[in-house]
């Protein structure tokens, strides 16, 4: 049975950084309203899938996308798993009291106060996780996946994250069958 990827909506960081340039600080940035609309136009899409699970990262805007798409549809649980590549802000996270405080139907008690990568910091603040440790988490998730059932299952998740987990490049709520 598949596993499908599913990158999240537009977040605030994603139409404010489009053009690159200078981080813009925005700290878990949610969804922005065109995020909205494209995660509303996947749900469409998603319900014709028969999906059974689905996992998403801790950060607002994956949240915001997988309660979306799939809410009423199947149960959604928060994995630090495929947790996005931590090099800006918007992939900086917040304590697991305030994610359950804004979403009280999903569960967050198993995650550390602080569940994000925590090292040194650039001259912005942000703590940039090293590229090896993002890759060698990323394989460790990714030997889980065949023990994830049931399924299908769907994984609500970063670019970064599907690039080093699958190699495929993911507009937003782009859904991509995996296996």
């Amino acid at each position: 049975m598949p596993i499908y990827l599913i990158r999240h909506g537009q977040s605030e960081f994603n139409a404010a950084h489009a053009g690159g340039g200078p981080d813009p600080m925005i700290f878990d940035a949610p969804l922005t309203d065109l995020g909205k609309q494209q995660a509303l136009a996947a749900r469409e899409q998603a319900a014709t899938l028969g999906i059974q699970q689905v996992i998403c990262t801790p950060l607002t805007r994956a949240i915001q996308t997988a309660k979306i798409i799939f809410d009423g549809i199947a149960p959604i649980t928060v994995s630090l798993g495929p947790v996005e590549h931590l090099s800006h802000s918007c992939d900086m996270g917040r304590s697991p009291e305030l994610l359950a405080a804004e979403f009280p139907d999903l569960r967050f008690d198993h995650l550390p106060p602080v569940w994000w990568h925590d090292g040194p910091k650039n001259a912005n603040g942000v703590p940039e996780e090293p590229e090896h440790l993002f890759h060698a988490r990323i394989a460790r998730f990714r030997e889980t996946l065949p023990s994830l059932h049931p399924r299908p299952l769907a994984i609500v998740g970063h670019c970064n994250t599907f690039r080093s987990l699958a190699g495929v490049e993911m507009r937003n709520c782009e859904i991509h069958r995996y296996q």
